[in-house]
């Protein structure tokens, strides 16, 4: 695929706007952003209020250099420069000890604030214009209506927001789904929202465990509780990411058996056709094979969770725009490399996460968050 780049004069109007006070959706290696400096409370606040987010719910502030952490943040963690060293710029949010006074709106005046260096070259290019133009951070939550959808495409950004919002293009996102975020207010590495950056390439990079807020949750509560509690970050709503149509996830078996009893509702159609009304996708050999009666949109799921995370958000787009009303997705497999992917399905369809065993042997044990 050939890349797209901006224009060096798209990118310096663009970074003026920042400046002045305008919003501006660019896309990073996850999903596109809709930004504004993160200095400016009115233009964050503005954010809010077009993608219709409750403003309690803080903002990632983006950011292009080591210097711009000490102008967020304070009492940096040895934990969290580590990461910083090991997986910046790249798709990794830090959740870490705000300074006071400084964005204020894209906190939602948490004490605490989330940080990401991201790689992708048009929003590096655009981050480092603004910079020059002292705008030290940019507050950008993905560039769709709050608990749709996330856009992977600067055609999805216009769809949502139409043709007065700027958009830069630079083509598809790399990965597809939302960044890793990991705590660093708690003492230990806590994540947040499972992403690519998996929980086995933070405990290597770190040399120590690294917890899920699901584990902490079913610590003995004769630990201190307040450890217990998780700041606030995006992409954490038990609902989130929905497609308009409804979601269900179901294992392969379950799959095959329902659609043996699928049949298209009823209505009559001009020339006998019948528009699209289930939309499927799923990894499993015997169902791709399977022969799929009139009235259903099938498209195979990639099999590994790098190519499935890719083509998640665009495919649940895409059985939007065709018109179906309910999708059924095969679920996810088990393991750290499937969480991104399984996170984000989870959130779409609203189906409450599985305790895992590594969260009960945790249970009843001491010190795990000192």
């Amino acid at each position: 695929m050939t890349p797209v780049t901006p224009s060096a004069s798209e990118m310096e109007r663009a970074a003026r706007a920042l400046q002045s006070g305008e919003l501006v959706a660019f896309p990073t290696e996850t999903v596109y952003g809709l930004g504004a400096d993160a200095d400016q409370d009115a233009s964050v606040e503005h954010i809010f209020k077009l993608k219709g987010r409750p403003n309690n719910h803080p903002l990632i502030v983006h950011i292009c250099s080591l210097q711009d952490v000490d102008h967020y943040a304070q009492e940096v963690p040895a934990f969290a420069k580590t990461l910083m060293a090991r997986f910046w710029p790249g798709a990794l949010t830090l959740i870490l000890p705000k300074r006071p006074g400084v964005a204020q709106a894209a906190t939602a005046l948490s004490p605490s604030i989330g940080l990401r260096w991201p790689s992708h070259p048009v929003a590096l290019a655009l981050l480092r214009q603004a910079r020059t133009l002292g705008v030290h951070g940019v507050a950008a939550p993905s560039a769709n209506r709050f608990g749709r959808v996330s856009p992977t495409r600067a055609a999805h950004v216009r769809s949502e927001f139409g043709p007065d919002l700027w958009v830069l293009d630079g083509g598809d996102c790399d990965i597809g789904i939302e960044s890793t975020i990991v705590d660093c207010t708690r003492g230990v590495p806590i994540v947040l929202r499972p992403g690519q950056i998996d929980q086995q390439a933070l405990e290597a990079a770190l040399d120590q465990p690294v917890l899920r807020q699901e584990e902490l949750d079913l610590v003995s509560l004769k630990t201190d509780p307040a450890h217990l509690i998780a700041p606030k970050a995006s992409g954490t709503l038990a609902s989130h990411y929905a497609p308009r149509a409804r979601l269900r996830l179901m294992e392969a078996a379950q799959m095959a058996h329902e659609l043996k009893e699928w049949r298209p509702p009823s209505s009559p159609q001009p020339f006998g056709e019948t528009p699209p009304t289930l939309g499927v996708w799923a990894r499993d050999s015997a169902l791709q094979e399977t022969p799929h009666p009139s009235g259903l949109l099938f498209q195979a799921m990639p099999s590994t969770p790098q190519a499935c995370a890719h083509a998640l958000f665009a495919t649940l787009r895409d059985f939007d725009d065709s018109g179906v009303a309910e999708i059924w997705i095969e679920s996810a497999p088990s393991g750290v490399s499937w969480a991104g992917v399984a996170d984000r399905l989870r959130r779409a369809s609203h189906v409450p996460a599985e305790p895992s065993q590594s969260a009960v042997k945790l249970s009843g044990t001491t010190g795990v968050a000192q």
